[in-house]
């Protein structure tokens, strides 16, 4: 684990010592700032004309579903194209510089060198999507939130964004070309989404259950709406862990030649 803490640091180091990080950082505040407040004015508009009406859902009148899933939405976005520019240098810049050949000679494993950048990966995702946290943690001073269902939601957007980063470690650990990685780590990342669509265009309810069963937006929606489900959180964990054990044969074949 020594080995895997040691790159970690490395890694991290240079996310946030990197000018891109802290302008990714900024375009992200600013994209939260302006969507998070038009979706609040729009919140506290359609509630002043609901008062008065009756029958309304109260799912409309509840800030978690008028605001804040509209913000994890956002959020979701923009790490589809976001991980893939910070991970995507991991191992191809390193390839490209010719220090992956020093690193797959230190005295580490190929799993402490995957583990070390994936972890470090994990953090840059968990610090954005803690930016977007301080937006309904600043909204509870003058609304009431429930934090149970929130957390929840925000977690699963989390576990997105660790399927997200060990696709796109995978697909850096593929190539030399930076660019390569980065578009094949997108379109990966689009993919797992259109899994979903394979509900919609089949007719046997085996085949159904199977596209529902792999389906991330499936998995995600019972998480975002507050709801905590073993089936989603497994999901989640096996497609991270199945990315990571790939990367690692890829890293461990190129030690081998």
């Amino acid at each position: 684990m020594k080995g895997t803490w040691t790159i970690c640091q490395k890694e991290l180091k240079g996310f946030l010592g990197s000018p891109n990080f802290y302008l990714i950082a900024f375009l992200f505040t600013l994209i939260f700032s302006l969507t998070y407040s038009l979706s609040l004015s729009q919140f506290i508009r359609n509630m002043s004309a609901m008062v008065a009406a009756p029958g309304v859902p109260s799912q409309q009148m509840n800030i978690h579903y008028g605001v804040f899933l509209r913000l994890l939405s956002y959020l979701n976005l923009m790490l589809i194209f976001v991980v893939p520019a910070l991970t995507m240098k991991l191992f191809a810049e390193e390839k490209k510089l010719r220090t992956f050949d020093l690193l797959l000679t230190s005295p580490v494993t190929s799993l402490h060198i995957v583990f070390g950048k994936f972890f470090a990966a994990l953090g840059v995702v968990f610090v954005l999507v803690f930016l977007a946290f301080l937006y309904p943690l600043a909204t509870a001073t003058f609304a009431t939130v429930q934090w149970g269902p929130l957390i929840v939601a925000y977690l699963g957007i989390f576990l997105v964004g660790a399927v997200y980063a060990a696709m796109n470690l995978f697909c850096s650990s593929l190539t030399e070309s930076i660019l390569i990685a980065y578009v094949a780590s997108v379109l990966l990342n689009i993919s797992i989404w259109l899994v979903g669509m394979g509900v919609e265009a089949v007719d046997g309810q085996t085949a159904r259950q199977i596209f529902e069963h792999i389906s991330l937006n499936t998995h995600l929606a019972g998480l975002v709406e507050g709801t905590i489900r073993s089936s989603a959180i497994i999901f989640l964990f096996s497609i991270c862990a199945l990315f990571v054990f790939l990367c690692e044969r890829v890293v461990e074949s190129n030690r081998w030649r």
